[in-house]
C-alpha cells in the first residue's frame, strides 16, 4: 500500500494543486459565485465517501421541520436522469439518486430536489408555491458556486482529513486547507465511548480555527429491521442470512452484526452501486436479505418485499448534542430573522 502511494504521489500533487489554484480563484472573487439572504446550509466532507453526510441531513431535517419549511437539494448522484428534478416519492433511485428518494420517502412532508447545477436548483426551489424557508445542501463542500450561509464539514474518525491524501494516493477531493472553510466540523462515527483524552488529542490535531466548532459523532443503530412497511426486531434474524451493502465504508456495519454474534454472508458491492440483473438475481436467490437503507432504495423495486429489509441508523452526539443543535437553531432563527427585516 505504501509503495503505491508512493507511485501515486506525483499525481497526487499535481491533482492538488489544480484544486487549491481554483480555490484560491473563488477565494479572490476571480470565479463568481452566489450568496443568498435567507438560510443555505451545506453538509459535506473533504473525502470521498463514508463520512456519513445522508444520517447529518436527516438529522436536521428532524431538527428543523417543525419549524419552518424545509428543502433538500442533491445532485443525484448515478442517476441517469439530469437537470432540475423534484422528488414526488414514487420514483426509482436510478432516475434520482438513493440519498433523496431515502430523504422523500421518510419525510414526504419536504421538498426533496436533484440537480447537478446548485445555483440552478436553489432557484427552482424557491419557486415554488410553498416556499421553502430553508434549504440543506447535500454533499455540496466543493460546489463553490454556491457559497451556504453556514457550512458543516464532516471528516470520519477512523480516517481524518488531516491523516489523508488527495487523490488518487489517499480519498481527499481537494487540500485539508479547505477546512478552513467550515463553520463547524463534525468527527463522525466515533467510537461511542470515546474518552475526553482521545477528543482533545483529536481536537489538538485538527487545530480548527476559534470560530470553529467541533463536534463529535457515532452511529447508533436502531434495535429493529425494516421494509417500509413492516418491521422486525434484530432477535428474528435467521441464520445464514445474506447482508448486501454498496456503501462507502461497509465495516461499521459488520462489525456491529458481528458483535451480536449474527450468522450472515456478506455480499459487497462499490458506492451507490446500481445493481445490474445478473446482481439482482444473485440477491434474490437468498431466503433473507438485510442491507443499508440507501442499498434498500435501489433494491426494493427488484426484491420481494417480504425478504428485503434494511438496519436504520441514527448519528449521536458524545455530550454536545444540545450544543450542535442549539447553534444551527441559533443560526438559522438569526438569518431568518434578518431576511424578514
Amino acid at each position: 500500500m505504501q509503495n503505491l502511494r508512493k507511485i501515486l504521489l506525483p499525481f497526487s500533487l499535481l491533482y492538488g494543486a489544480i484544486v487549491w489554484v481554483r480555490n484560491k480563484f473563488f477565494d479572490w472573487n476571480w470565479i463568481s459565485h452566489q450568496a443568498y439572504d435567507f438560510p443555505v446550509i451545506s453538509v459535506g466532507n473533504l473525502s470521498v465517501g463514508g463520512t456519513g453526510k445522508s444520517p447529518m441531513i436527516e438529522n436536521l431535517i428532524r431538527l428543523l421541520k417543525n419549524d419552518y419549511e424545509i428543502a433538500t437539494l442533491s445532485r443525484g448522484y448515478k442517476r441517469k436522469t439530469s437537470g432540475f428534478y423534484l422528488l414526488k416519492g414514487n420514483e426509482d433511485a436510478v432516475d434520482t439518486g438513493d440519498e433523496p428518494l431515502q430523504f422523500k420517502l421518510k419525510f414526504p412532508e419536504i421538498a426533496v430536489a436533484v440537480d447537478e447545477n446548485r445555483q440552478r436548483g436553489i432557484a427552482e426551489l424557491k419557486k415554488l408555491d410553498n416556499q421553502p424557508e430553508v434549504i440543506l445542501l447535500d454533499d455540496a463542500f466543493q460546489h463553490r458556486k454556491v457559497k451556504p450561509g453556514l457550512s458543516i464539514l464532516l471528516t470520519a474518525y477512523d480516517n481524518l482529513y488531516k491523516t489523508d491524501w488527495m487523490l488518487p494516493a489517499g480519498n481527499l477531493r481537494e487540500p485539508r486547507a479547505g477546512a478552513k472553510r467550515a463553520d463547524i466540523v463534525v468527527v463522525t462515527k466515533t467510537p461511542k465511548n470515546l474518552s475526553k483524552n482521545n477528543r482533545r488529542i483529536i481536537e489538538k490535531k485538527l487545530s480548527l480555527k476559534p470560530c470553529q466548532s467541533l463536534y463529535f459523532s457515532f452511529i447508533e443503530y436502531a434495535d429493529y429491521l425494516s421494509n417500509g412497511i413492516n418491521q422486525l426486531s434484530l432477535e428474528a434474524l435467521p441464520k445464514g442470512f445474506v447482508l448486501v451493502t454498496g456503501i462507502a465504508k461497509p465495516k461499521p456495519l459488520v462489525d456491529f452484526l458481528q458483535e451480536k454474534s449474527l450468522d450472515f454472508q456478506h455480499l459487497k458491492f462499490p458506492d451507490h452501486h446500481n445493481f445490474n440483473s445478473k446482481e439482482i438475481q444473485q440477491i434474490e436467490s437468498h431466503e433473507f436479505i438485510l442491507t443499508t437503507e440507501k442499498d434498500f432504495m435501489r433494491l426494493k423495486s427488484f426484491i420481494s418485499p417480504e425478504k428485503l429489509y434494511f438496519l436504520p441508523i441514527r448519528p449521536n452526539f458524545i455530550e454536545g448534542k444540545k450544543s450542535f443543535n442549539q447553534e444551527v437553531l441559533n443560526w438559522v432563527e438569526h438569518r431568518h430573522k434578518k431576511n424578514r427585516t
